[in-house]
């Protein structure tokens, strides 16, 4: 007997800003699954402002969303229907698999997770790929050392309140921007930055001087732009920088630094990197996290929004610099 599902597809290429005419809502029959496939009903799924580049035309680091084809995301699930023994019915899985309510796959194309160890959607947030891209732009790309001082961009973020969180157990001073006042209270209160200020209301080249005046040894950069050109003013000789994002530039491009020669003088180190290349990493990850996650000394915050007809207005809130949105955001859907 089929499964009834319905997905968001892409319906046009955006020009500039998204909005809601680029996504069209449909409703497909699934198959029953052959050997060696699962039928999965997701629970949560993932909105991350990286989906941006994919909905443009042209070669990227992973293939772009297709005109009248389902978009794709990070999703934790159940599965409700199994042919395979590996994956019975019940198992909690990740899967690639977002933006629609269910879907058949091979077992190969999906992670087991643990829910005894934390909430399903904690899988997409810090215990996941937006928490592993955290820790490999720190440790494996900048290679943060204990008692270092770092400035992180969009600190309010999911990957930037992962960031500041793992920086802060490595007993890192701790620098972080965002757009709004309760942000920065997040950042102040919850997550215990050494300081947080708002990068609309003034220069950030005034901020990170007052914040670090010996210089920062690294910058962990999720937006380019103008907060990337003060990072290179303040940083000292021999400072790294984890190029993990660039939202101010994700629908409009923004100028480069009209400073790049402190590259050459301070013999600066910028390294761009996908996170995807370090998946082996997530054991490593995993085994930090999660004891802390349990006793609450690690902070796991969640901007839910509730039903698959609320994804597209989540993603856009996140390219207007996620103004109603703290650390991850999470499409819960019913089941």
């Amino acid at each position: 007997m089929a499964t009834q599902s319905r997905e968001i597809r892409l319906a046009r290429r955006p020009q500039g800003e998204p909005g809601f005419d680029c996504f069209a809502f449909t409703t497909v029959n699934l198959p029953d699954p052959a050997p060696g496939e699962v039928l999965v009903q997701n629970l949560c799924i993932s909105v991350d402002p990286y989906m941006r580049g994919r909905m443009n035309e042209g070669k990227s680091y992973v293939p772009q969303f297709e005109i009248g084809k389902p978009l794709e995301g990070g999703a934790v699930g159940r599965v409700i229907a199994s042919q395979d023994e590996k994956l019975p019915v019940g198992t909690f899985v990740f899967s690639m698999y977002g933006w629609r309510e269910a879907f058949v796959a091979s077992v190969s194309s999906l992670r087991v997770i643990d829910t005894t160890l934390a909430p399903p959607s904690a899988y997409l947030g810090i215990l996941g790929v937006t928490g592993l891209t955290a820790w490999v732009g720190l440790f494996s790309v900048a290679k943060l050392k204990d008692g270092e001082t770092v400035f992180i961009s969009a600190g309010a973020g999911a990957v930037g309140s992962a960031a500041c969180q793992f920086a802060k157990m490595h007993d890192c001073r701790v620098i972080a921007s965002a757009s709004s006042a309760d942000k920065l209270a997040y950042l102040r209160s919850e997550l215990k930055v050494d300081y947080a200020f708002n990068y609309r209301d003034s220069d950030p080249r005034d901020h990170l001087r007052d914040a670090a005046p010996e210089g920062l040894n690294v910058y962990f950069d999720n937006t380019q732009g103008p907060q990337l050109e003060a990072a290179l003013d303040a940083l000292v000789p021999y400072g790294r920088v984890a190029m993990c994002g660039g939202i101010a530039g994700y629908n409009v491009p923004v100028p480069g630094p009209r400073n790049l020669m402190h590259i050459v003088r301070k013999r600066l180190r910028l390294e761009g990197y996908i996170v995807s290349d370090h998946f082996a990493e997530l054991p490593a990850l995993l085994a930090e996290a999660v004891p802390p996650l349990a006793t609450g000394k690690l902070v796991n915050r969640e901007t839910f929004v509730d039903g698959l007809d609320s994804a597209p207005a989540a993603l856009l809130d996140l390219l207007h610099s996620g103004a109603g949105n703290i650390g991850k955001m999470v499409v819960r859907l019913s089941g």
